[in-house]
């Protein structure tokens, strides 16, 4: 009976199991969205394929799929207490590094790198690539450029700090995976210093602020000296001037125009001569009972 009725289906029954297995594997496939900036890695018997699903649909055969992220992330690495130059600790610091990852090398950095990446914050079902990997080594490139500061210049070198540990994380990652990650850029959210670091930043901020105004006194000191001493050089030039235009010759003439012009003044009892001029008195004869001595100076 079985004979005959597998006999009556035969050209039927190949398509009868193959549609049976497709329906089947239809069945245990994984359907889903892959969303905008994300790609999908898809894991089939512990193997994870090295081909990205674009965002869009999909589905996937007997694997599963995970997103991971392709656009810029964000690691926080809080609660550090790296030590400056001085042999000071920081007492609390905070910094963010946003990185992301090219598309393409996504799943090769899975494979190389497994347990790594981490669901991001914002979202349960998206992973941020190697995100504990960027994570330890900006933790590192944290300390490493806090050392070469002193305590006190911390505060006043946030962006020179984030600068420097943006490019020491971009060279390590590079090291050994070019053209991998980018580091977009860091951010020191938070400095908190010990208070007596904060009452020595204080104090010689205090110091500074006195120091200009002292330069500021000092300029002006300089100013006004600079002042003087033009109106002095003014003044000596302008003598100088003068005693050189008083010869001897002119001050003879000028006391010979004043003896003329006293002379000639009525009523003249007194002539007064220099005590430097050699000349013969010239004395008037007063009226009968006023005589006046002539005064020699």
């Amino acid at each position: 009976m079985f004979t005959a009725l597998a006999m009556q289906l035969g050209p039927w029954l190949d398509v009868i199991v193959t549609g049976g297995i497709a329906l089947v594997t239809l069945a245990a496939a994984t359907v889903g969205t892959i969303e905008t900036g994300n790609v999908g890695i898809e894991t089939r018997w512990g193997t994870v394929a090295m081909q990205e699903i674009q965002p869009g649909l999909y589905a996937a055969p007997l694997a599963s799929v995970d997103q991971y992220s392709t656009k810029e992330i964000a690691v926080l690495i809080d609660n550090l207490t790296p030590k400056a130059a001085d042999n000071l600790f920081i007492r609390h610091m905070d910094v963010t590094v946003y990185y992301r990852v090219m598309p393409g090398r996504v799943a090769p950095l899975v494979i190389k790198y497994a347990n790594q990446s981490e669901a991001l914050a914002d979202s349960t079902h998206v992973m941020g690539p190697c995100y504990r990997l960027v994570q330890t080594l900006a933790r590192n490139a944290i300390y490493q450029e806090v050392a070469m500061i002193n305590s006190l210049q911390v505060h006043q070198q946030r962006e020179q700090i984030s600068a420097h540990v943006e490019a020491r994380l971009q060279r390590e990652l590079d090291a050994n995976d070019p053209r991998t990650f980018q580091v977009t850029r860091v951010v020191v959210r938070t400095v908190v210093t010990d208070p007596a670091i904060e009452q020595a930043i204080q104090d010689a901020v205090n110091q500074q602020k006195r120091l200009e105004a002292m330069e500021i006194r000092t300029k002006i000191a300089q100013k006004e000296a600079e002042i003087r001493l033009t109106e002095a050089v003014g003044i000596a030039k302008a003598n100088e001037a003068i005693n050189h235009s008083l010869t001897p010759e002119y001050l003879q003439h000028e006391a010979n125009e004043s003896l003329r012009l006293f002379a000639r003044s009525g009523g003249t009892a007194t002539i007064v001569l220099p005590a430097s001029m050699s000349a013969t008195p010239l004395i008037s004869i007063p009226p009968a009972g006023k005589v006046a001595p002539a005064v020699r100076e």
